[in-house]
């Protein structure tokens, strides 16, 4: 089958795909977005990331851009700032998992992110440093108040994939266990809320077939919107997970991988 030289949907990870590994987008992607819709295709940031981890991010995806955050928990409207739909657990599942998690791996603690914004246990501390969101500290029981949309588990000395496998193992399909990538932190959802889950549905809404759509990743927690989209890229620094998902590999975050296809896409459909 051939495939169409443009997608009407480009869906992109952020962190260590679309962005550089400091964090920043290169002036070169950025101008490969900018192109992309200008060329009428539309981006969407499909993350890890809560919502208001976006707001920095506004420019990278366009004036009126969608996020779906939270590995699809909550889908983010850049424009307005707002949360406009979310996917969240349930309160007594998320404190009876705290209860087995805890007696199953005693080095973990754990913090959920909410529509209200993140709280915590007293013991976790967020690798990135930052401080915005913050709403409570205490038990799970008391932080479940604010339903959360992603329970995050973490145990800094970790290796991040057996962490992985020790949390999959308690959660025993209940609800969705992934991670991105971060040093000893494993991520939990809704049972049957991943990228993938997400990304399908905005396209549902808005009559886009997989075929129409390309996404971006580079970790185990992109591989539901790899496999689902009609063509899927990984990066060449990403895990080798993602990397077996995709259909193609590209260049890395730091070398601009998303950028290249961009522009050779965009070009190929100049010349056509």
């Amino acid at each position: 089958m051939s495939r169409p030289s443009l997608p009407k949907v480009i869906a992109t990870d952020c962190d260590g795909t679309l962005l550089r590994s400091d964090g920043t987008i290169s002036p070169r992607t950025q101008a490969a977005v900018e192109a992309a819709e200008a060329a009428g295709i539309t981006i969407i940031l499909v993350t890890a990331r809560p919502p208001r981890w976006l707001d920095e991010l506004a420019s990278v995806a366009g004036e009126h851009a969608i996020a779906l955050c939270g590995n699809g928990a909550f889908t983010y409207d850049l424009s307005s700032r707002e949360i406009i739909s979310h996917r969240l657990m349930d309160p007594d599942l998320v404190v009876q998992l705290a209860a087995e998690l805890h007696e199953a791996i005693p080095d973990i603690d754990l913090a959920l992110e909410s529509v209200a914004g993140f709280a915590h246990e007293p013991g976790f501390e967020r690798m990135s440093g930052r401080t915005d969101g913050f709403w409570a500290v205490g038990p799970v029981a008391e932080l479940v108040a604010s339903p959360p949309g992603k329970l995050l588990v973490r145990m800094p000395s970790a290796d991040v994939d057996e962490l992985f496998a020790q949390v999959e193992h308690v959660v025993a399909g209940r609800a969705e266990v992934s991670h991105s990538g971060a040093a000893g932190m494993a991520e939990i959802v809704a049972t049957g809320v991943t990228k993938g889950m997400a990304i399908q549905a905005w396209c549902e809404e808005h009559s886009v077939e997989a075929a129409d759509v390309w996404t971006f990743g580079d970790m185990p927690n992109d591989i539901p919107m790899l496999t689902w989209a009609g063509r899927s890229f990984a990066m060449a620094n990403g895990h080798e997970q993602a990397k077996a998902a995709a259909t193609d590999h590209i260049a890395s975050n730091d070398e601009d991988g998303v950028a290249e296809v961009l522009e050779q896409a965009l070009a190929s459909a100049l010349r056509n």
